[in-house]
């Protein structure tokens, strides 16, 4: 698994980052492995979409993301568009996808070039629409303020059939979760929300989000989504603040679509793809959500305590009645598993037990 071309997304305002690009830059160059920038932006420009972004960097089959979630996900966008694998160095505050801490950057980096290492593949989501997503003339000056420029609304596929009942497919993935949301904060979006065809229940909420599981500890977490195993297929439908005595999640299996569609009483709509907002819909438009026929591919250096992460990012505090001191922080398993559990995975044997 030898890294031919390197592209590196660094959050500029961690000085810590910055640092660790440097690293990478000089291992690319002992290496002889081309390294570039990618996904910046300088005053005045406009970002690009992700497949623009990609082929301007020369096609990179490893992507290394150098900050929290967010640059993660910024990360995710273009490796989703060149099947590349993704590498996130953690230099964030609350962060469940990166990888290693940013002192450990060589060290991985050499460790992926030698091909010692497992790739994990996450499930993200994409999505049709009733018309072409736009972003409405002065919301690009709104979005500027304080931050990056917007990213362009997603192109549409053009190798995709166009059908009236189905919509244009649109170029665009999701790692974490699609947003429909209200643009008003005093009128709420009435949506109808259909699962496998299906009306399940037409909404009055501020929000309804849909997301995968390795999103199901961000946006819809906090709206009381369930957590879900970032190795879990599945779907999850969430809506936030509900005028409905149903505020449940609905979790689907990842071959069931969900499609939301803007009733015509209710006010606009903003389309959000892993927090940055890509178009706004109207009275009577829709966009169905459904799995992406990819898969993100993601290095792990071994094996990943989800749970564990879980449990201290969360910062979990066990129940004053049930304080045990023979409880373990791990299942107190020190001999193989037997044949009957085999297939099961569990967390490795201590490294002096055979």
């Amino acid at each position: 698994m030898s890294v031919q071309r390197v592209g590196v997304v660094v959050h500029g305002g961690r000085p810590g980052a910055v640092a660790a690009a440097d690293v990478v830059r000089r291992w690319c160059e002992r290496h002889e492995v081309g390294c570039v920038a990618i996904d910046v932006w300088g005053e005045g420009e406009q970002r690009r979409d992700a497949r623009e972004e990609v082929d301007a960097a020369g096609s990179p089959d490893l992507i290394v993301t150098l900050g929290g979630d967010g640059t993660f996900l910024r990360g995710a966008r273009l490796a989703a568009q060149n099947d590349a694998l993704v590498l996130g160095v953690d230099l964030g505050t609350l962060g469940f996808l990166t990888e290693v801490p940013a002192d450990d950057v060589e060290c991985a980096l050499d460790t992926i070039h030698r091909g010692h290492v497992d790739v994990e593949t996450r499930l993200m989501l994409t999505m049709r629409a009733s018309c072409p997503l736009e972003l409405p003339e002065g919301m690009e000056t709104l979005l500027r303020y304080g931050r990056g420029p917007a990213l362009p609304p997603p192109p549409v596929r053009p190798e995709c059939a166009v059908a009236r009942d189905w919509g244009v497919a649109l170029n665009v993935t999701a790692l974490n979760d699609i947003v429909l949301e209200k643009l008003a904060r005093d009128r709420q979006v009435a949506l109808g929300v259909y699962l496998a065809g299906r009306l399940l229940a037409s909404y009055s909420a501020d929000a309804v989000l849909v997301a995968t599981p390795t999103g199901s500890t961000a946006y819809s977490f906090a709206a009381g989504g369930p957590v879900i195993s970032p190795r879990a297929e599945a779907i999850i439908f969430t809506p936030v603040a509900p005028h409905m005595t149903f505020n449940r999640s609905v979790v689907a299996a990842p071959d069931e679509a969900v499609a939301l569609r803007v009733l015509r009483h209710s006010g606009r709509a903003a389309v959000s793809v892993d927090g940055q907002l890509r178009g706004v819909l109207g009275p009577g438009d829709w966009i169905g959500v459904y799995a992406a026929p990819q898969r993100l591919r993601v290095v792990r250096l071994g094996p990943t305590d989800f749970y564990g992460r879980l449990r201290e990012r969360m910062r979990l505090t066990d129940a004053p009645a049930a304080v045990d001191t023979d409880v373990t922080p791990m299942w107190p398993h020190t001999t193989p598993a037997p044949d009957d559990l085999a297939h099961l995975r569990l967390p490795p044997l201590p490294a002096d037990v055979d």
